[in-house]
């Protein structure tokens, strides 16, 4: 992993867009020893005129001026250990923000900035805060339900990098299986899945949710054709 940031530092990205409502994403770039590799930021918009920020990403002026406008930044959600890159920057941006993150993950992320919860406390109604099964509690998701469907946010579970740009990114990718050809449980990720079965069942219950519409993944572009087919295939895969 790099050096944890210590000042505003914007890596090369691509734009903010809006996915849905109240809801923003936008991949980046990440450095890793074989060349760059992609991350992603989801911005959700909760009640009281506040955000949530998953897998936070340090972004130009314009792109924060626009998350402040969706909503003041309230909860900033660091998903899983290897995901604390920017997160003091944003803490230190916006001092008031609650930091979440799972139970498993608490040790690490408080090594980097102080963690204020490990449980939901997002306070909307239509966005869960969920630990993943089978992770020894260090891996975390995120269901949130809109007009149009629900969205799963999940992190480094699932792997969709289809279009890695640059040799070392495209080599990383398949290398490690960060679904090149279809979304896919990375290599690098199953050796810290402690209970395959329990994530498989997990991945089952996911894909019951009434009106999945769109996985977000932290790797990669947004998983839409049939994501409830992918989670079954997953869990199958995964021996569940």
């Amino acid at each position: 992993m790099p050096k944890i940031h210590d000042t505003w530092t914007v890596l090369p990205n691509g734009p903010l867009v809006e996915i849905d409502e109240g809801i923003l994403t936008v991949a980046g770039d990440i450095p890793m020893p074989l060349g760059n590799f992609p991350r992603r930021m989801t911005v959700i918009r909760l009640w009281g005129g506040r955000t949530a920020i998953w897998s936070a990403i340090a972004l130009q002026e314009s792109d924060m001026q626009r998350i402040e406008v969706l909503g003041r930044p309230a909860v900033l959600i660091v998903p899983n250990p290897g995901h604390r890159l920017d997160a003091k920057i944003w803490k230190q941006r916006y001092p008031d923000i609650a930091v979440l993150t799972p139970p498993g993950a608490r040790g690490p992320v408080s090594d980097v900035v102080e963690v204020d919860a490990t449980e939901d406390i997002l306070g909307d109604p239509d966005v869960s805060f969920i630990v993943v099964d089978g992770t020894a509690e260090g891996e975390s998701a995120l269901k949130v339900g809109r007009p149009s469907g629900v969205t799963l946010i999940t992190n480094d579970i699932i792997g969709h990098v289809r279009k890695p740009h640059g040799l070392g990114a495209n080599i990383m990718a398949r290398l490690f299986g960060y679904g090149i050809h279809r979304p896919s449980v990375p290599r690098t990720v199953r050796r810290f899945i402690k209970d395959p079965k329990a994530l498989a069942r997990q991945m089952r219950e996911w894909a019951e949710f009434d009106g999945l519409k769109r996985i977000i993944v932290s790797h990669g572009e947004p998983i839409t054709d049939d994501p409830a087919g992918t989670l079954r295939r997953l869990a199958g895969e995964l021996g569940g």
